[in-house]
């Protein structure tokens, strides 16, 4: 349903060129949740923007739902929800009305919009606050606006950008029991953190990202066996540190 191979992306700034994904290459499948872990800055994010299409990679390919993100890109944002730290929601508008917003730019029609949104309205128990304009709701309330304008259109795949960024631990098990009931209804999801506990839970293979590049892949018994260690935390410091010691190699 994803897949990458070989991308790069560069940034030039003052200081030069900033290569902040090296040679990327994964698959995501369907019915699955792939974990990018890695520390702020790893390329985690550039990763994802690049598969959601909002911006271009200097080099290499991806597929997402079997299209291409460059030849098929509005195919591509059509099947796909994409939820970042970055997404900021209209503060003039209530929840409704920026779920409405959202499901015309999608192409629902107004029955399917009225439909969609009792649904994620149910499933994300928006409803003591759906009313009110989005500049006065909680983060966490916020938070799951996001989710339901990320989900009002039914993608088959979703992007999520550390997702429980800033919630309390109520909000992000809510937020986590959302993510493993999307898997079960065969959406494939790839799912970017530094949370080793979220990863752990949710990640049915995880690719650990540092500097830019993959270091190690795998599902979570993998990745600990191949280094030796008892948890994913150990097992991902171990991997980071390998690739530091290369890059000063």
């Amino acid at each position: 349903m994803v897949e990458t191979n070989g991308l790069c992306k560069e940034f030039r700034d003052k200081t030069g060129v900033k290569r902040a994904v090296d040679n990327v290459s994964f698959l995501a499948r369907e019915g699955e949740i792939f974990g990018l872990l890695g520390v702020n800055g790893a390329g985690k994010t550039t990763t994802l923007r690049i598969l959601s299409t909002v911006i271009q990679a200097t080099s290499g390919t991806a597929t997402v739902n079997g299209y291409d993100v460059v030849r098929d890109s509005q195919k591509v944002r059509a099947s796909i929800g994409f939820m970042s730290t970055s997404t900021a929601l209209y503060g003039r508008l209530t929840g409704k009305e920026t779920l409405e917003y959202f499901g015309k730019l999608y192409g629902l029609s107004q029955a399917r919009i009225t439909e969609r949104i009792a649904f994620v309205t149910e499933k994300l128990n928006l409803g003591e606050f759906i009313g009110k304009l989005c500049d006065t709701l909680s983060t966490g309330q916020k938070q799951r606006v996001n989710i339901a304008r990320t989900i009002l259109h039914d993608p088959a795949v979703l992007f999520l950008d550390e997702p429980t960024s800033g919630l309390d631990i109520v909000t992000s098990q809510a937020v986590m029991e959302f993510i493993e009931d999307s898997r079960a209804q065969g959406k494939t999801i790839v799912f970017s953190s530094h949370i080793m506990s979220e990863a752990e839970r949710l990640c049915d293979r995880i690719a650990i990202i540092h500097d830019g590049h993959i270091g190690a892949e795998g599902t979570l018994a993998e990745l600990k066996a191949s280094t030796e260690s008892e948890t994913l935390e150990q097992a991902f410091l171990k991997i980071v540190k390998y690739e530091r010691e290369l890059s000063l190699a």
